[in-house]
């Protein structure tokens, strides 16, 4: 706790202009001493893990959701959305300890943890098939990150709008950093997920009839022939 010093002021006969300097610093504001708010964003960056151990039927209940009628899964990219956010809040109490001033210093981490590509076991490393179906899937790849590459900046400059304006926070002690958590919580956390979320577009034109037909006829037709 950091109590505010009481002054008391004197007032002599001098002129008007250095009576106000004099008195200025006398009631200079203790909050003055605690850092600007700030927001910290930063990506998550993981390498990416393989898996060939499902069958091109199990991929394809996995996925059933993005699967067309009629399309077998040979591939997968599979990334985790993580959000989470950090707060250090330095703060001030007063000498009657009823009121706080704060300084929410917040990191926000977000990112895909883990990223998955899965190739059905059908299709063995080293075949031209697996290279056909894994070079298809790190295009699902560089399309995650290029999307979390490009939301950095919209979500740097709306946290620190919310939270890094130029005031110190000021309210009842004990208040700020719980009001803060909960607002993490309740708000920004659904925020960023959605925001994330947005790749599913992006992802979504990757997978085109005419791409799914170019890739199962490669190879002079060995993806074909497992298929059956």
């Amino acid at each position: 706790m950091i109590a505010a010093t009481r002054h008391r002021r004197s007032i002599h006969r001098l002129p008007l202009l250095p009576l106000l300097l004099v008195a200025g610093p006398c009631w200079a504001d203790p909050c003055g001493q605690l850092p600007k708010p700030s927001v910290t964003v930063k990506r998550i960056e993981v390498p990416i893990t393989y898996n060939t151990e499902y069958s091109f039927r199990s991929l394809t209940n996995i996925a059933a959701d993005l699967a067309r009628p009629g399309r077998h899964v040979l591939g997968l990219t599979r990334g985790n959305a993580t959000v989470s956010f950090a707060s250090n809040t330095p703060s001030i109490v007063d000498s009657r300890g009823r009121w706080e001033c704060a300084s929410p210093q917040i990191t926000l981490s977000y990112g895909f943890n883990p990223m998955t590509v899965y190739v059905a076991r059908e299709f063995p490393r080293g075949t031209c098939a697996f290279q056909e179906i894994h070079e298809h899937e790190m295009r699902h790849v560089d399309a995650y990150m290029r999307h979390i590459n490009s939301i950095e900046k919209e979500l740097t400059d709306t946290l620190t709008a919310r939270f890094a304006g130029e005031k110190i926070w000021r309210g009842p002690v004990g208040q700020t950093g719980r009001l803060i958590q909960q607002e993490f919580n309740s708000r920004w956390v659904p925020y960023v997920q959605q925001q994330i979320k947005r790749v599913d577009e992006a992802q979504a034109k990757i997978d085109t009839t005419a791409e799914y037909e170019r890739v199962t006829n490669a190879c002079q037709g060995e993806i074909k022939k497992r298929l059956r």
